[in-house]
């Protein structure tokens, strides 16, 4: 007679080759047609006493959170590569393992910056709403034009795997790299981009910002007016990152009075319901935090995730355990 099959709690749908594979090895608790609060998988756990749970950054697991699962959690697996939205010490802390899926999104992550700096610089917003109100009359020669993205100056805070694949695209459009990271990269990685020990000192010098780093206590708000100040009158502003980055009042500021003349947004500080003031901005591009959201990449991340759980559940070592 076959062993039983691990329980596991999914917190969301899966793509198909994902579930194909999780309906196979694993009992199920149900498929969530939309995607569970914390409560309601706090509720599931305790109902279904799942062997491993399955989350991804829009279901936030906190100390509380935690305290309520039963004891027969083992692993917690999130389908994502950032842990804001968990409480590691307090997961770590009940000998629950715990991974991520970094590596595998970081090409799709990077494409979507590559098309929001695309989109808010050559003003893609503002061309979708005329377009779809019909058009209707031919725009003069000075009329709605954005800015050309090849030969400016890019400036990227966070040089990891994302921000460095950013600066590879960034090249193909002869942008000038420009970087501040928590420390310098060797030669190879920084193939020819300049370094700067600070975000204040790299600023001044930026054409185009882009942010590729975690969210923390530390960075809460990094980004508020004086930083903004110290753009260039006309910078874009990219943000692919975390929401949590990003002072949005002052954001709003720079972009109604213009010295910020764009912005490319994939992530807000309150989602899914971001603050309506900017996204009725007409010179904001904005997408649903969708950085990984392509099959490949998604499936890949779905994939790992599983590969984890099977890892942790047969006491072999994490393919990308989160220790910290």
């Amino acid at each position: 007679m076959a062993p039983p099959r691990p329980r596991l709690l999914l917190g969301q749908r899966q793509t198909p080759a994902v579930m194909a594979r999780l309906q196979r090895d694993f009992t199920l608790f149900g498929v969530p047609e939309t995607q569970m609060t914390s409560a309601e998988l706090v509720a599931a756990a305790r109902a279904f006493e799942p062997d491993a749970i399955m989350v991804s950054t829009s279901l936030p697991v906190r100390a509380a959170d935690v305290a309520q699962l039963p004891p027969c959690v083992r692993v917690i697996a999130t389908v994502s590569v950032g842990t804001d939205h968990l409480d590691i010490p307090a997961i770590l802390g009940r000998g629950i393992a715990l991974s991520n899926t970094p590596d595998v999104l970081t090409d799709c992550n990077a494409d979507l910056a590559l098309m929001l700096i695309l989109a808010a610089s050559r003003r893609a917003a503002e061309y979708l709403d005329l377009m779809k109100k019909g058009w209707g009359r031919g725009l003069a020669m000075d009329e709605m034009l954005g800015c050309r993205v090849t030969g400016k100056t890019l400036g990227i805070i966070g040089m990891g795997r994302i921000g460095r694949a950013v600066a590879q695209r960034a090249r193909g459009f002869g942008m000038k790299i420009l970087y501040s990271n928590r420390r310098r990269l060797g030669a190879d990685d920084e193939q020819g981009a300049r370094y700067f020990a600070t975000p204040e000192e790299m600023l001044p010098h930026c054409d185009i910002l882009s942010l590729h780093l975690p969210a923390s206590a530390a960075s809460d708000g990094m980004i508020n007016a004086r930083m903004l100040s110290l753009l260039p009158r006309g910078a874009i502003f990219i943000n692919a990152a975390r929401g949590a980055l990003v002072d949005e009042d002052a954001l709003i500021a720079a972009l109604r009075d213009g010295h910020i003349a764009a912005a490319g947004l994939d992530v807000f500080r309150n989602e899914p319901s971001p603050d309506r003031r900017l996204l009725d901005l007409p010179n904001v591009f904005a997408t649903p935090h969708i950085g990984s959201a392509t099959m490949e990449t998604r499936t890949d991340m779905g994939m790992l995730a599983v590969d984890n759980i099977e890892a942790a559940l047969a006491n072999r070592p994490l393919p990308t355990p989160v220790t910290a």
